[in-house]
């Protein structure tokens, strides 16, 4: 269990149009403009825009795997434990993250592999 963090990057550098920005502690993920997601090397934690239901529901069911990191816009950003994740599970929350950004057209032409 745990994805290790060139894991992570490697997936987030798999999908469509991505563009990344870093900053003093952390790096973000965008599509189109868009902002989908974070990555905070110094806590190996990930943060990923997720509907509102599905941060309620993550945070509930595993606390010690997630947690609530904001809510805005309609959207539940979730802080992800990568230590704490399986590959699998990691690859659909960040495929969400990016869909639930990405315009529809992006999302056609890209679906989940």
């Amino acid at each position: 269990m745990g994805v290790r963090d060139d894991r992570f990057l490697r997936l987030v550098d798999g999908l469509a149009e991505v563009e990344q920005a870093q900053a003093r502690d952390y790096t973000s993920f965008s599509v189109r403009g868009k902002r989908f997601g974070y990555y905070w090397p110094r806590t190996k934690t990930v943060g990923l825009k997720q509907t509102l239901s599905e941060q309620l529901a993550l945070v509930s069911e595993r606390p010690d795997v997630f947690e609530v990191q904001f809510t805005a816009g309609g959207f539940g950003w979730v802080v992800v434990y990568l230590q704490k994740i399986d590959l699998d599970e990691l690859t659909e929350l960040v495929y969400e993250a990016w869909r639930l950004s990405a315009p529809d057209a992006l999302v056609e032409e890209h679906p989940l592999p």
